[in-house]
């Protein structure tokens, strides 16, 4: 049984189509000079979309709405696909073995082992701390 209700509906807000627009523009200018670092030539199909995007971004960015919430769509999905599996490895690859070796090793961190012949569970600070009359008017 899953403890989330994992059939509601995510409403998140995205970006201006505008902001959007010259965020991809970016990245394919980026995308198109990369070989120029490397002595190569660059990547004229990646700068002419550079261009398309920029130009329809500052013209009428309303055009690049459906594409926007496209992308926003596709990384809510990539959320809810990846977050799961990254947490469960990070549970089962480290947190699991972790906790195995210190009940290997009889280790109790948290003290939560019972003793019947304890008188308190308190433990006693060394340096004892404030004295109690400090603690008056708190709030």
């Amino acid at each position: 049984m899953v403890h989330e209700d994992l059939t509601r509906d995510q409403h998140v807000e995205g970006s201006s189509d505008r902001a959007f627009g010259l965020v991809f523009a970016g990245v394919l200018l980026l995308i198109a000079g990369w070989p120029l670092f490397h002595g190569e030539t660059p990547r004229w199909w990646a700068s002419g979309l550079a261009a398309g995007f920029g130009l329809v971004a500052l013209v009428k960015p309303a055009l690049l709405a459906g594409l926007n919430r496209l992308w926003i769509n596709l990384g809510v999905l990539l959320g809810k696909v990846v977050s799961p599996i990254a947490l469960g490895v990070l549970f089962y690859g480290v947190l699991t073995p972790i906790g195995a070796v210190i009940r290997r090793t009889g280790k109790d961190p948290l003290r939560l082992k019972r003793d019947p012949g304890a008188d308190s569970y308190w433990i006693l600070r060394e340096p004892p701390g404030p004295p109690p009359d400090s603690m008056t008017n708190q709030y």
